[in-house]
């Protein structure tokens, strides 16, 4: 077996990884040539203001008494600036907004698997290609346009991480930090010779990052008066530095402005999905080179905007974010970024038409030279008699297209070159992703081709090993040597047409996998005739409906994760399970409280996510419920003078009942604390971290008798969940921990209705000798329920509460207990932490229906391995590399979920086995238990 572990190991490595290879490769190509606009530019510098997380309504709406957050704003895009709303796309973050706006291009998908903060591709960017750029604001962001900025032109000046906090009294500061400092340099350039002269070359470019809107909107909501009140300060700042520099320059009306944002913000105070909130974002340009506002009499809009903001007579004029980028590059007259993907936005430009002929031809050449690249290094690795070029731009339509244009430009037809040029774009961006996505079907199909194999071949070891179906019969060795031979031959082409191909390393493991895993399959051809001849002496109906009912419960799982109330109808048939089978004749009681329990589990899918409306007062009702529960237990096994109990044990159970108490007292605290503006007190602090560590140990102190340790695995678990809780799901491990005790009744239940054992007495059943003594039985198709079961029930632990899957559900107050400054692998990791949370109660409760059904785990585990791998390979073909972030994120991790489903149920089962068999004994004298 441990070959078998190994080979899985191995098998599902690639599996997962290779969804990277196949679409989310890095589309970036290097090696292009820079393109300029001939004609002199408009501006000599450009200051671009990005207010982090500022949201296109929450910039241009009017209050009550129809005054505007941001005065000053409101009156140049009313007499002196165009404007617009900018479409971002996902994921709406710091870093791909900013990138999207500087560098021109939306964020390299590749980047999901190589994190945020840094560069994970090199790229060019308008800062690198300006002759100097100084930039103010935070350490996220700054850095990595200096990082990636050739020569030592880029400069920044970035406050400290520590900064950015969320229970801070005032997050506006980290914006006045940035004026100040502006200010300051200003003036010290007075009085430094090389700095003044260097403020005053062309093609300069002055950044401002400005990260309080988007704190103050994490921490307070974007309709809080916080977030309004720092709107105005941005306003009051973007005025100042507006006349500092008109009177440094001594309004030589050479200054283009740019005010944007990176991303919006939902209602309850999170970035990173598709929601309109999350994507329309401000853009205000006015200065050296911009088109002064253009009156209209009507205008649509698909949206109501224009309208609320009584902006109706002013010309809107909506971007693409990295249309952005180019817009800069015409102002200032700098190379377009290279792998820019912009379009650029002509109605923005006050300039002759000849001009805007000119810039829109630069940027459709840049655009092109891009295409060209990919397109050559497609062609260089593929043989010339397969490689299907792109139509609609072969070389000679190239050739035409560029022809075209500089004749229409010469002839002065300004506006068909325009035209032209953005046809040339469109055709140009297509080509890219067609070439970025050259090889996809070929692989996808070589990876499905080693998943329905190695599923085949773990079905064919579990009837093998685990039943009585088959027969060994000895294959002759002719037969297993042609057998080898002609596999090694397939092997051998497979590597050949590769090499002549130069493909790269990857894809040999790709093609190659398959191979020696339909090989093991075909060497068990014996078990599969076996099989099929004890199939088919089965009544037609029976295996009919058997291979029907598996489909459609693989199928329920799968939909659970698109639609979380498809567990609701799971769970509603669990409920009538009992009644189905006739179960519930024999047992009634028990019966009658799982179909109660399975209800009530029913509702937590049918809730809104978690975190969009913090509700403290449940959680507390939540841990005096819990403390309520112990403390029956505890009377009731005082009252039976239970003579397993003694004093060691009564001392932790009290401890467990103290440390929720602490809990609710923390919870509420806390959240009075942060209300009030007064920060996370540090006693509170050093409660949760406490709690959060003895949580692990507690259990291991108490008897391993089964229910005992399971309720007390429960009290210890609970403590910490409650410190992560906001709302309704801290009743959720309540409920689930209920429906898993009655699951290990029923399963008994269901053991004696098949007549497969006797019923052991539950209640005096220890974890800590049931391995010993367990005679393992062979699998019963009831099995294949129980596994399914215990699979349902994961998949409800992950998506009861909510689809944690997205980024935007993501709500930092949930981890407010713990820590308030911004630190995402702390954050994350008690998230985390939070969701495992109801997957160990799930695994433990598992655990005891093994032990008490005298199961291997092996067995069981082999069975779960084999509904994951089959819903694997229906989230492998749903993966979306297109579309929203928020959809590209949750195809990706519902892929991986799945895939380290079974790597993550082993770890599971590990501390399942830990956390239920182990015992610390603290005393030193022995201790006689009574058996």
């Amino acid at each position: 077996i441990p070959v078998f572990i190994l080979a899985g190991l191995l098998v599902h490595f690639v599996f997962l990884v290779s969804i990277f290879d196949i679409y989310f490769s890095s589309p970036l190509v290097h090696g292009m040539t820079p393109q300029q606009t001939p004609l002199p530019p408009p501006a000599k510098r450009l200051v671009l203001f990005v207010a982090d997380g500022l949201r296109a309504d929450s910039l241009y709406e009017l209050d009550g008494n129809n005054t505007s957050h941001a005065p000053y704003l409101r009156a140049i895009l009313e007499n002196n600036g165009s404007w617009g709303i900018s479409h971002t796309r996902v994921p709406t973050e710091s870093r791909p907004g900013h990138v999207a706006l500087i560098a021109g291009f939306y964020e390299d998908v590749s980047a999901v698997a190589k994190g945020w903060k840094e560069n994970p591709v090199e790229f060019d960017s308008v800062f690198n290609e300006s002759k100097y750029t100084w930039s103010w604001g935070s350490p996220d962001i700054l850095p990595m346009f200096a990082k990636g900025a050739t020569g030592d032109h880029v400069y920044t000046f970035c406050y400290t991480a520590e900064s950015e906090d969320f229970g801070a009294q005032d997050a506006s500061k980290l914006d006045t930090w940035v004026f100040d400092h502006v200010k300051s340099f200003f003036n010290s350039s007075r009085s430094n010779q090389t700095l003044f002269s260097a403020l005053n070359e062309e093609k300069v470019v002055l950044f401002m990052h400005l990260l309080g809107i988007d704190t103050n909107g994490h921490a307070h909501r974007p309709n809080s008066r916080e977030y309004k009140e720092n709107i105005r300060k941005v306003d009051e700042g973007v005025k100042e530095i507006a006349s500092m520099l008109e009177s440094f320059y001594g309004n030589d009306g050479k200054t283009a402005f740019i005010l944007t944002s990176d991303h919006g913000m939902t209602d309850w105070g999170s970035h990173g999905a598709g929601h309109p909130s999350e994507t329309l974002t401000p853009l205000i340009v006015w200065g050296a080179g911009v088109n002064y506002p253009q009156k209209v009499t009507s205008q649509f809009f698909e949206d109501n905007f224009l309208k609320e903001w009584k902006l109706e007579n002013l010309k809107r004029l909506d971007v693409n974010q990295a249309d952005i980028a180019p817009l800069m590059a015409s102002l200032i007259g700098v190379p377009f970024p290279l792998n820019s993907v912009g379009t650029l936005p002509l109605e923005y430009l006050n300039n002759s038409a000849h001009f805007k002929a000119e810039s829109m031809f630069t940027n459709a050449v840049q655009v092109l030279e891009q295409f060209k690249v990919k397109m050559n290094q497609k062609k260089a690795t593929t043989l010339s008699f397969l490689f299907t070029p792109f139509k609609p731009l072969s070389d000679s339509e190239q050739i035409n297209f560029l022809k075209k244009t500089k004749l229409y430009i010469q002839q002065q037809k300004y506006d068909e070159a325009v035209s032209l040029c953005k046809t040339l774009i469109n055709l140009a961006l297509e080509g890219l992703s067609y070439y970025h996505t050259y090889d996809r079907l070929f692989l996808g199909l070589s990876i499905a081709m080693g998943f329905v194999g190695w599923t085949t071949y773990v079905i064919l070891v579990i009837v093998k090993t685990h039943t009585n179906l088959t027969k060994t019969v000895q294959s002759s060795d002719k037969e297993s040597a042609a057998l080898l031979y002609s596999f090694t031959f397939v092997g051998m082409m497979i590597t050949f047409f590769l090499l002549i191909q130069t493909s790269p390393w990857t894809y040999y493991i790709y093609c190659l996998l398959p191979v020696p895993v339909w090989y093991a399959v075909m060497r068990e051809l014996h078990v599969i005739q076996n099989l099929t001849a004890n199939l088919w002496s089965l009544p037609i109906s029976q295996s009919l409906g058997f291979i029907l009912i598996s489909i459609l419960g693989i199928e329920i799982l799968v939909f659970s994760f698109f639609y979380r109330a498809t567990l609701t109808v799971g769970l509603l048939v669990f409920a009538g399970w009992p009644v189905i089978t006739q179960l519930w004749v024999q047992a009634k009681t028990t019966t009658l409280i799982w179909t109660v329990l399975c209800a009530l589990l029913a509702i937590f899918p049918l809730m809104p996510v978690v975190g969009r409306e913090p509700n403290i007062p449940l959680v507390i009702a939540a841990g005096l419920l819990t403390l309520l529960i112990s403390g029956f237990s505890l009377a009731s096994s005082c009252k039976s003078e239970n003579k397993y109990r003694n004093n060691e044990d009564m001392k932790v159970h009290f401890y467990q009942m103290l440390s929720i108490a602490l809990s609710i007292y923390v919870v509420s605290n806390t959240h009075n604390s942060l209300k009030n503006k007064q920060g996370l007190p540090v006693f509170n602090q050093i409660i949760s971290w406490t709690t959060l560590v003895s949580s692990s140990v507690l259990p291991l102190l108490s008897p391993t008798f089964l229910f005992q340790r399971l309720f007390s695995i429960l009290l210890s678990l609970m403590a910490t969940y409650l410190l992560l809780s906001t709302g309704y799901e801290a009743l959720f491990p309540l409920v689930l921990s209920g429906l898993m005790s009655v699951w290990i009744h029923m399963e008994q239940e269901a053991l004696q209705h098949y007549g497969l054992s006797l019923k052991p007495k539950l209640a005096v059943f220890n974890f800590a000798y049931a391995t010993d003594i367990t005679q393992f039985r062979q699998l019963h198709l009831d099995d294949i329920r129980r596994s399914f079961f215990f699979v349902f029930f994961i998949v409800t632990a992950f998506f009861g509460t909510g689809n944690i899957a997205s980024v935007n559900s993501f709500d930092p107050a949930s981890v407010y207990c713990f820590l308030t400054v911004f630190s995402p692998f702390m954050m994350g990791g008690l998230l985390v932490l939070k969701v495992v949370i109801p997957f160990v109660l799930v695994s433990c409760a598992f655990e005891a229906v093994q032990v008490t059904t005298q199961l291997s785990s092996k067995s069981l585990f082999l069975i779960v391995l084999v509904i994951s791998d089959i819903m694997a390979l229906h989230f492998f073909f749903l993966v979306k590399d297109y579309g929203s972030w928020l959809e590209i994120g949750t195809s990706i991790s519902h892929y991986v979920l799945v895939m380290s489903l079974t790597i993550f149920m082993m770890l599971m089962n590990g501390l399942a086995q830990l956390l239920t068999t182990k015992r610390l004994d603290l005393s030193r004298r022995t201790k006689h238990h009574a058996t």
